[in-house]
């Protein structure tokens, strides 16, 4: 059987949780996001051993093929989205393909909504369950939630819930932290430099994308190896 790749970065919340029911509006508010995926395969269906990229805006906003030109690559982000969306559209997100990898990442909308780390752990236990289920041989690379100018006073619970979550994956044999933090807070540095971002301060720039593209390469060559 092909190897194949899940690359994550995403806290998904649990379905008994319900840890945004404070949100009116629920994952359905997200329909018309995901059925414009399944109208863009329904008229381009997507090829197998892709890179499916699934998760928030740091997901939709990625120039994929500028990083990865080489390779086929799929674009499932939905901007906004946390975790709870991908648990609840998850059948619609992830089981239609036959990937390569998964790339997901989510995490900073979870928390800026108040969810404290060990939720954001659970969570993510939650979606590791869908995801063994669904692709029990799949390696997994998890992209930590990233520090961010617009957020530094979250980040100490963001990083609590990369510490925690790192710990799972150190626990499974096919699955990868991908510590994106550490390059963006080299020499001791509370808040990435305003180079990684766009003027908002939340969202990657293109220097950011470079450099976190790097960083999952690094993982791709040790969990893919001959790929």
């Amino acid at each position: 059987m092909t190897r194949r790749l899940l690359i994550l970065s995403v806290f998904l919340i649990p379905l008994q949780a319900g840890a945004q029911t404070g949100n009116s509006a629920g994952p359905e508010k997200w329909e018309s996001s995901i059925s414009a995926f399944e109208t863009r395969d329904a008229a381009s269906p997507p090829p197998t051993e892709a890179l499916l990229f699934v998760g928030s805006s740091s997901i939709r906003m990625w120039d994929l093929k500028r990083s990865w030109p080489d390779k086929s690559t799929i674009n499932n982000g939905f901007g906004g989205s946390t975790l709870a969306d991908s648990i609840h559209h998850f059948d619609r997100l992830f089981t239609p393909y036959s990937p390569g990898a998964i790339v997901l990442y989510a995490g900073d909308n979870d928390i800026k909504k108040g969810l404290n780390a060990p939720e954001v752990a659970r969570d993510f236990e939650t979606l590791a369950s869908l995801i063994q289920s669904a692709f029990p041989e799949v390696p997994v690379i998890y992209i930590a939630i990233k520090p961010s100018i617009a957020r530094r006073e979250l980040w100490p619970e963001m990083k609590q819930a990369n510490d925690l979550i790192a710990a799972l994956c150190n626990e499974q044999k096919y699955w990868f932290f991908a510590d994106i933090s550490a390059p963006m807070l080299k020499d001791g540095k509370e808040v990435p430099p305003a180079k990684w971002f766009i003027k908002d301060g939340l969202h990657l720039s293109a220097f950011g994308y470079q450099k976190w593209t790097s960083v999952v390469n690094g993982i791709l060559e040790k969990a893919m190896p001959g790929e």
